[in-house]
């Protein structure tokens, strides 16, 4: 909206800052609003803001002078190092929060807080450019100071309110506070889109992503002031910057520049003043201080004291992450299995609509039913504050159910309860134990837990307890099919599919067991592999109960996922040879996924899904993958197939050039999975980036370990993307040392294998990008060439976008002829 201009003030011998507007906004504004709105800003003196000299307006040009402040703006500072650690983050948190607190007690409202707008100057935040703002009179109605059109706000950081043209008060700004403070922990901002409109309507329609998915260090205190501050309605938000302060920790009234300082002593006397602050950064036990300021003065102005009490007990961050493990059946003959099971999901499922709690999903815990790992050892790998235990067992023609909530780091069993329930009524008997549940919680954490009230989905008790029976013989089954039994693999697959028939026949209506049928369908196709007839059989039936089930529940996000994955892999497997069909196959599969998250937010399946699906669209790009892979681990960190969720993160974030996002991504995935290749192969991946000889060795031996990984039947085709990845690397390093150039063609030209041994091409897509990376464009050209051929599909993404692998080659005629491109 302005040009700045660095300029000296000769009257004072002073660097400053000339913000001259550009004309169109100007000529809109006019020289009387604009003067008045400088007036307003000129009033603004806090040590947080950018203070303003001087204005005026010379011809059609109109301005004003600020000081110039020798540092750098936070974005400067998070573009260089990206994840900034967390106590500074917060700590430029609470020095903007103090600011804006300020600016709005005086009726103005910034509407544009950004990175850009924040400057860092000897290690405080200063906010720059309240020079465009919007008055707000004592009476709280807007003034508008901007023309009409002109849209302040950045999208990345724009409140869904303001996106809308709506009136803004000061909880937009507190929004715009969140989203940064969000950008400068996890390094980019929370929602991120191809266009501003995107954008805007992530931010309107899709919930916070979790900062603790991407930066487990955070503290649990602090993602839930960006939840708090970035509540889609105004009124759920923090209503003012002290309030948001506090939900940071911040006793309300204590300065930001006092509290975030640490001192080695616990008290300082000097020149009329003490101080009582922590001695220990202050997040690391938010609630724990009473911090006191008291000011003495010598003309006996008297002093002012500031704190609240201490509270019992600090909460840890992971105090709210709760893991329901599997409840033991009790009974004699071991009937009460299927019961126990399905009480044990149905609680978990329940408890995770409580907004307070986070809840260890399923497949966290799946792994521990029946286990004799210790209580410790399973919170501590889960990262859970406290676990519930339960016990189910026979009480005369009645059910008991007994709870125990333990603590995490010690396994000491805190608070116990039991429930006596009958089996007669589903709903009944999920709401008595949620209820026991949660009061338990309850007692121990001190606040209420909210949980949303669900339908069962079935009355008929019998049906219920068939589908639960079905389920611990599908489970039965795959704990068959892991051991290479076949025979009980299908026998138990079996049983469970007559069971959710029974179960189906008893209650027409409800959807749940024709989803578990199709997914029992889908299941035995994915596992018919290499047998184009079974693979159609299995998903023939599998898509005729998801239609079935989408037709009694048209709002069952599960019956979407199934249908989607059948109709997915249909396309994958290509047991469809008619291109018109398969294409409609692809797309319809999007559609299922895509209407299944937009009615559960956290269908982790799902995301999943179309995290590889939106390989296969040409309009997609990578962030659209990086967006679903990320949903999905947010949705479920414990989902079965996590290794491949972080591998997704990891190349998209790769294909962006996101290079430090990718790193990141590379290493949680070794830490998590150390054994897994494609965690070994990511460190590859980030050589390729580097102009560094040093690194080629390291290359090779990576290379090495990644090829040793896989069975000997995928060695040979592995071993070919393998060596193409040491050409990139070499290729990289022959920048510093030239004569690495020819090693690195020799590599590449004996790995570009055969269709025999690498029927999708992959090596000649990397071979391609290495032949680019040493600026011969003609054999990268030719062998990209041999891709397109293989995977014609890549076409139109690869014309719509080359990428920066190939954007050397953009406008070379050859390459656009490659890829159709006029």
């Amino acid at each position: 909206m302005a040009t700045v201009f660095l300029a000296n003030d000769v009257k004072h011998d002073r660097e400053v800052a000339i913000k001259v507007l550009h004309p169109e906004l100007a000529a809109s504004l006019g020289g009387e609003r604009f003067e008045r709105e400088i007036r307003l800003a000129a009033k603004l003196q806090h040590p947080h803001i950018l203070g303003l000299h001087d204005s005026g307006v010379a011809g059609d040009l109109l301005y004003y002078v600020m000081p110039f402040v020798k540092g750098e703006s936070l974005r400067d500072k998070i573009d260089r190092e990206g994840m900034l650690p967390v106590e500074e983050a917060v700590g430029i948190t609470l020095e903007v929060s103090g600011g804006l607190g300020y600016a709005h007690s005086k009726g103005v409202v910034h509407r544009d807080i950004k990175p850009e707008n924040i400057l860092l100057s000897e290690g405080h935040a200063l906010i720059a450019d309240f020079g465009i703002a919007r008055a707000i009179s004592n009476e709280g109605q807007a003034q508008k100071l901007t023309a009409t059109g002109m849209s302040m706000g950045t999208p990345y950081y724009m409140a869904p309110e303001q996106a809308s043209g709506e009136t803004v008060g000061p909880s937009a700004d507190i929004y715009s506070l969140g989203c940064m403070l969000y950008e400068m922990l996890a390094g980019e901002p929370p929602f991120t889109g191809k266009n501003s409109m995107q954008i805007m309507a992530r931010h309107a329609m899709e919930q916070v992503p979790s900062i603790r998915i991407v930066r487990s260090s955070v503290p649990e205190e602090v993602e839930q002031a960006i939840f708090a501050a970035m509540g889609k309605v105004p009124a759920d938000r923090p209503q003012t910057c002290a309030q948001f302060s506090e939900i940071l920790g911040l006793p309300m009234g204590v300065t930001s520049t006092m509290r975030t300082r640490t001192y080695s002593a616990a008290r300082r006397t000097g020149s009329g003043a003490q101080y009582v602050v922590a001695q220990r950064p202050w997040w690391r036990h938010p609630a724990a201080i009473a911090a006191a300021v008291v000011v003495v003065a010598a003309g006996g102005f008297g002093y002012w004291k500031f704190g609240r009490p201490q509270r019992a007990a600090a909460l840890g961050p992971d105090s709210r992450r709760i893991a329901v493990l599997y409840f033991e059946d009790q009974s004699k003959d071991h009937t009460l299995g299927p019961l126990a099971d399905g009480l044990t999901e149905g609680l978990i499922h329940t408890l995770s609509n409580a907004p307070s709690l986070t809840v260890i999903p399923r497949d966290g815990v799946e792994r521990y039913r029946g286990s004799s790992v210790t209580t410790d050892s399973i919170a501590k790998v889960l990262r859970a504050g406290y676990l519930v235990r339960g016990e189910v067992e026979p009480a005369g023609k009645q059910v008991k159910v007994s709870l125990r909530l333990l603590d995490g780091a010690s396994g000491v069993n805190l608070r116990s309860s039991s429930v006596v329930i009958s089996a007669d009524s589903v709903s009944a008997m999920r709401e008595k134990l949620t209820t026991a549940t949660s009061d338990l919680i309850r007692k121990q954490l001190g606040s209420e837990i909210q949980v949303k009230e669900e339908r069962a989905g079935t009355e008929n008790s019998d049906a219920w307890l068939l589908l639960q029976r079905g389920q611990a013989r599908q489970k039965n089954g795959e704990t068959a099919n892991s051991k290479g039994d076949t025979a009980g693999f299908n026998k138990e697959f079996l049983a469970a599919d007559s069971l959710y028939a029974a179960a189906q026949a008893l209650d027409s209506k409800w959807a749940e067991p024709a989803t578990m049928r199709a997914g029992l369908a889908y299941r035995r196709s994915r596992l018919s592999a290499g047998k184009p007839d079974l693979i159609r059989k299995w998903i023939d039936t599998g898509l005729g109960l998801a239609d079935q089930a989408v037709a009694n529940d048209a709002n069952n996000a599960d019956a979407y996922e199934v249908r989607g994955n059948l109709r997915y892999w249909s396309w994958v497997a290509a047991i469809e040879t008619d291109a018109t069909k398969r294409e409609s196959a692809l797309l319809s599969a999007k559609a299922d996924l895509e209407k299944s998250t937009s009615l559960n937010r956290n269908q982790a399946g799902a995301y999943a899904t179309l995290s590889h699906l939106y390989y296969q669209i040409p309009s997609a790009t990578p962030s659209d993958i990086y967006i679903a892979a990320q949903r999905a681990l947010e949705a479920d960190e414990f989902l079965s197939n996590a290794n491949v969720i972080y591998s997704r993160l990891f190349l998209a974030a790769y294909d962006l050039a996101q290079f430090d996002k990718a790193e990141q991504w590379c290493t949680a995935a070794r830490q998590r999975f150390p054994d897994d290749q494609k965690a070994v192969k990511c460190r590859l991946f980030l050589l390729t980036t580097k102009s560094d000889p040093a690194s080629v060795a390291l290359a090779w031996k990576i290379a090495d370990s990644a090829v040793a990984m896989l069975p000997p039947a995928q060695q040979p085709r592995e071993r070919l993307t393998e060596d193409m990845l040491v050409a990139a690397v070499i290729a990289q390093a022959s920048k510093a040392q030239p004569n690495l150039a020819d090693s690195a063609r020799h590599v590449a030209r004996r790995s570009e294998g055969t269709p025999a041994i690498d029927p999708v091409r992959d090596a000649t897509w990397f071979g391609a990008w290495v032949y680019t990376l040493l600026g011969d464009k003609e054999e990268a050209i030719r062998l990209l060439k041999q891709y397109l051929a293989a995977n014609p599909q890549r076409t139109a993404s690869l014309r719509a976008d080359p990428g920066w692998y190939f954007r050397d080659l953009e406008k070379d005629p050859r390459y656009r002829q490659a890829v159709g491109a006029p």
